[in-house]
């Protein structure tokens, strides 16, 4: 049975496949070591399908593929090696320097990254936001938010999420990382950013990526949209192409987020709305109401 190496330091991480994240020493170098598990029938649906976004390998696939490893805007941590075995895969990077980065500047490398051309690999992700809901609807829909205030603005989205998704799968599709929160561009290489977790790599609607950094940006979408164009090649998407593939992914997975978060915390003693400030719940509503203005656009 796989178990990490005496000395390797635990590591936050997550993921459908990942079982552990740990910082090491190999050959005198400063590693991040990374260990998938082969699914079992327990796991998502879609773990075994390559273009899912649940797929458990893709991150293998990606390193060993190269196709980010010099991309411009966003590239891959230099691969040290990729080990496979009957229970699973142990991917090793070279561990990056943190850099901390204006979400600006991160937008501006969203929107090169964007153009990059990865080629027709089978496990590629595809409808990534529309694969997220669906896991969603199998639960129900946005139960614990139906519980809120909120709960007709959430009811009016949540029935109105295939339009909006239909409308983004009419959006030009561009390469996207999949996860692009600040936590996962930590460096700079050059005039490009260097991300990890490369498990969601795909193409999707323009603006997609750079709506899920929002999330996590002190800027709001308007500036970091400006930012994301002006670096996008002539006749790739129009500003307001930008800002619907931004919103919708913003929107949609504040609101996703929060239900979760609220879900976690439903069935304690109290009112549901006396938990709102809970620290597990706080920090997703204060995301969703930076979205209020996106909100109201999609709700007009």
């Amino acid at each position: 049975m796989w178990q990490p190496e005496p000395g390797w330091r635990s590591l936050p991480g997550a993921g459908p496949a990942t079982i552990g994240v740990w910082s090491a020493t190999r050959g005198g170098r400063e590693v991040v070591v990374k260990r998938l598990r082969c699914p079992d029938p327990r796991d998502a649906p879609g773990a075994l399908t390559p273009g899912d976004v649940n797929y458990w390998r893709r991150a293998a696939d990606v390193a060993l593929s190269g196709v980010v490893a010099e991309a411009p805007g966003l590239c891959e941590a230099p691969v040290v090696g990729v080990e496979e075995d009957p229970e699973g895969i142990t991917l090793v990077h070279e561990r990056v320097e943190h850099h901390d980065a204006p979400g600006l500047w991160l937008a501006a490398c969203l929107g090169r990254f964007a153009a990059v051309d990865l080629g027709r690999h089978a496990w590629l992700a595809r409808d990534q936001l529309r694969s997220r809901l669906g896991l969603v609807q199998r639960r129900g829909g946005w139960l614990t938010l139906a519980r809120t205030p909120m709960a007709d603005i959430a009811d009016h989205l949540w029935s109105h999420r295939t339009l909006w998704l239909d409308r983004c799968d009419a959006l030009p599709q561009v390469a996207q990382h999949g996860d692009p929160s600040a936590a996962n561009i930590p460096g700079r290489a050059g005039d490009g950013a260097v991300a990890v977790d490369w498990a969601h790599l795909g193409r999707g609607p323009v603006g997609s990526d750079l709506g899920y950094l929002s999330l996590a940006t002190r800027e709001d979408i308007e500036p970091l949209v400006e930012a994301y164009v002006a670096v996008l090649p002539a006749g790739l998407a129009t500003v307001d192409e930008v800002v619907t593939g931004a919103r919708v992914m913003a929107v949609y997975t504040a609101l996703t987020r929060l239900d979760w978060a609220l879900a976690r915390v439903a069935d304690g003693e109290g009112a549901l709305a006396g938990k709102f400030r809970h620290p597990s719940v706080a920090p997703y509503i204060r995301a969703m109401q930076r979205q209020v203005d996106q909100i109201e656009a999609l709700l007009a």
